[in-house]
């Protein structure tokens, strides 16, 4: 109800204003009510002030006064009228509606300032509108009223003084309905009062002029504006700021150029109305406002090519730069190539992100954004101040050199490898994203399309070796086609069945026991022989073969495994091992996928254990948490090849592990007294405080499985003690510390360590 104030005065206001009409005219009460009206519109303004306390109060007291003045004239005629029984003209009663005027205008100047915009186009554009409707109505309204008015002075000042006031409020509606933000109810009803008002007194010159009408019938605008000036301060919306009206999508709309045309011609069309065109003064105000018009709409236009030209190189800006980094875009990448290519032999370097998917699907694009705008900024600071950085896309970055120098592209790439080594903090998290680096050269290049492409191709070479950058060769394409070539070939040996599993012993000493086995792929081409997993797995990784593959030796494996545990019984091992890759761990069924494969196979979850890098693993996400769902399965989680990838202890606490494969590079030279042996004593006592299970892989020779057990390894496997074979001999070996040793003719035999 509070807030439905003015609600229920704009009815009692409308209705009020309908009795007017139906009272006898010219009668006491139809002038009471009118005086009431009156009256009631300033203190309501008042009481909207006091109840919604507006930040700028100064505007809405001159409107009250304004009306209060108006009102008390009202008051004044009523007494003339309906106790002097006088009508004279001008009387006191003039004063207070002249007196009115300054401070509703002043009010509206207020209004004027604080909510519309301050621009030259939208002052221009109520400027031509002013000028146009302040010709017509000293043509139709303030001209033909000073020539009409009585001789006497006073009379004569006070006729003009009423269209004068019209005047201006006439410029400041203007200036209200041009270039004015987004308008609030209350707003909307001020610039109704107004208008109303202006309306009224314009009619009532013209009137004057013509006729011997007292307004009679315009009293319902000047009660109707009295209504609204009152509605708009009761509103609770006359507290709410001014806020800038959205604009269009090009910022350039046709209104201006139709308004500028518009008034332009109205000056001139003066000229065909009779009385007009036969005045001096009429004909002399005509060419004042029209050399006006041309000149605010020389300054319209000139501002709207401004506009345009503006537009054209924001639009240029977005179609040539990266809206994210700033950075050039593969657009303006590739068009600067093309001119450097046609003076010079540019080198060009490509980086590619690592890790950088796992950001936006754990942290959220935000951080993403947030880390690829701190990459752009580190990469444009390595960059040299001749070369073009570039975002292509995504998670890749380019740089041109317009130079031939093979030593300055090495040197931009180095220091590009150092600054990303660099850890980024975004969104309250420390993270680190690599990247690959390739150089490539035009030497020879047929466009510069060519010079993009083998950057990439160098690039993605450096990332599948771990260089921090590589120069593009022949020999780098020649690979390319043979990756592609060899994906194909998996895709074939998968339907053809050429791929098949061996299994290598893990054994428990110095009882000598196979406790488990590794599940390894091999591949066995019908014309190339043997191709080895060095090869071919990270292609099949690339190209998303390794998924199924791993699938069918999980399953393979579960098979052997059962097949052991019944025709072997207590001599079977406990657990075979598969090697789960990235990818496969990325994949959000993988989990469902291993509980599905022993389910099928009836091989219980206690007897399978997924080997996982640390690479893998290492940028956490999704990988972990399908660890997680592996390990609440019942199955056995071992970390491979330990120390050789980001050596980090951190991952012992985020990542279930059960087993520690400690990598074969730290057992090569474990029979010295050198760092390696310090590593691999410090690794089991770090199994041993977690309660983690040690194997030592890469064991070749007896010294180095008796040097093992003396430091405190119980599990060893390598080619000492078998390599990997289709089918494994399970029966124990013996009952002290024995090493065994693999003849590499199929036989073998032990002895008493």
């Amino acid at each position: 109800m509070r807030h439905k104030l003015w609600f229920w005065w704009s009815v009692a206001g409308t209705v009020a204003t309908a009795a007017f009409y139906l009272l006898a005219r010219d009668g006491l009460a139809a002038n009471l009510l009118y005086n009431a009206v009156g009256l009631c519109s300033a203190l309501m303004i008042l009481v909207g002030v006091r109840r919604y306390r507006p930040r700028r109060p100064a505007m809405w007291y001159l409107f009250a006064a304004g009306q209060m003045a108006s009102a008390v004239g009202d008051l004044v005629w009523g007494y003339y009228v309906f106790v002097l029984h006088q009508e004279p003209y001008p009387s006191l009663a003039d004063a207070f509606y002249l007196a009115s005027y300054p401070p509703l205008i002043l009010g509206l100047v207020l209004f004027v300032r604080g909510r519309t915009r301050s621009d030259g186009e939208s002052l221009t554009d109520a400027g031509m509108v002013a000028a146009c409707l302040g010709l017509v109505f000293w043509i139709f309204v303030l001209h033909p009223t000073a020539l009409t008015t009585s001789p006497a002075l006073l009379e004569k000042i006070t006729s003009i003084a009423y269209p004068a006031a019209d005047v201006l409020l006439l410029a400041l509606l203007t200036r209200m309905f041009i270039g004015a933000g987004a308008r609030s109810p209350s707003t909307r009803m001020l610039g109704a009062a107004a208008l109303l008002l202006f309306a009224a007194d314009a009619a009532f010159s013209v009137l004057s002029l013509h006729s011997d009408s007292d307004g009679y019938e315009l009293s319902a605008g000047w009660l109707l504006s009295y209504v609204l000036w009152a509605a708009a301060a009761l509103h609770p919306s006359m507290t709410a700021e001014a806020a800038a009206r959205p604009t269009s999508g090009t910022g350039i709309s046709r209104g201006p150029v139709v308004l500028a045309a518009v008034c332009s011609l109205l000056a001139p069309g003066m000229l065909f109305v009779p009385a007009a065109g036969a005045d001096l003064i009429d004909r002399f105000a005509i060419a004042t406002v029209g050399i006006t018009l041309c000149v605010l709409a020389f300054l319209r236009t000139k501002g709207l090519v401004r506009k345009v030209h503006a537009k054209n190189a924001q639009l240029e800006r977005l179609a040539l730069y990266d809206d994210l980094t700033a950075l050039a875009n593969r657009r303006h990448f590739e068009n600067a190539l093309s001119r450097a290519s046609a003076h010079g032999s540019p080198q060009v370097i490509f980086l590619g992100l690592t890790g950088f998917k796992n950001v936006n699907d754990e942290l959220g694009r935000e951080v993403g954004d947030d880390v690829l705008g701190h990459l752009a900024a580190r990469i444009r600071g390595a960059a040299p101040a001749e070369a073009l950085t570039a975002r292509l896309g995504g998670d890749e970055f380019a740089l041109l050199l317009p130079g031939d120098s093979t030593s300055t592209a090495e040197q931009v790439a180095g220091a590009l490898a150092d600054t990303l080594r660099e850890p980024i903090h975004a969104g309250g998290n420390e993270l680190l994203v690599g990247a690959g680096i390739g150089i490539g050269d035009s030497t020879g290049a047929a466009g510069p399309t060519e010079v993009l492409r083998r950057a990439e191709t160098a690039m993605y070479a450096a990332k599948d070796t771990g260089e921090p950058f590589r120069h593009w060769s022949p020999a780098l394409d020649e690979r390319a086609g043979e990756q592609a070539r060899l994906g194909a070939e998996i895709r074939t040996a998968l339907d053809a069945g050429q791929f098949r599993v061996v299994y290598q012993p893990i054994v428990a000493v110095p009882e000598g026991r196979v406790i488990a086995v590794e599940a390894l792929v091999r591949w066995e081409h019908p014309e190339r022989g043997p191709i080895s997993p060095a090869y071919f797995i990270p292609v099949a990784e690339r190209n998303g073969l390794v998924v199924e593959l791993g699938a069918w030796v999980l399953r393979t494996a579960c098979e052997q495994m059962v097949r052991w545990r019944r025709e072997w019984g207590s001599a079977a091992p406990d657990r075979v091992s598969v090697n789960v890759s990235a990818r496969q761990l990325a994949r959000s069924g993988f989990p469902q996928t291993v509980a599905d494969t022993l389910a099928a196979t009836g091989l219980p979850p206690a007897c399978l254990t997924v080997e996982v890098t640390e690479t893998a693993v290492f940028q956490g996400g999704r990988a972990v948490e399908a660890l997680h769902e592996l390990r609440a399965l019942g199955v056995r989680i071992a970390l491979d090849d330990f120390g050789t990838g980001h050596s980090s202890l951190g991952l012992l606490r985020t990542v279930p592990v059960d087993i520690l494969k400690v990598d074969k590079s730290f057992v090569d030279d474990i029979t010295g007294a050198g760092e390696h042996r310090v590593i691999a004593e410090a690794l089991i006592h770090i199994c041993a405080g977690l309660g983690l299970t040690a194997v030592a892989e890469g064991v070749e020779t007896a010294e180095q499985a008796e040097v093992l057990y003396h430091l405190g390894y119980r599990l060893l496997q390598g080619y000492h003690f078998g390599r990997p074979t289709a089918e494994v001999d399970f029966r124990p070996k013996g009952s002290s510390l024995l090493t065994y040793a693999d003849n590499g003719d199929g036989g073998s035999s032990w002895r008493v360590g």
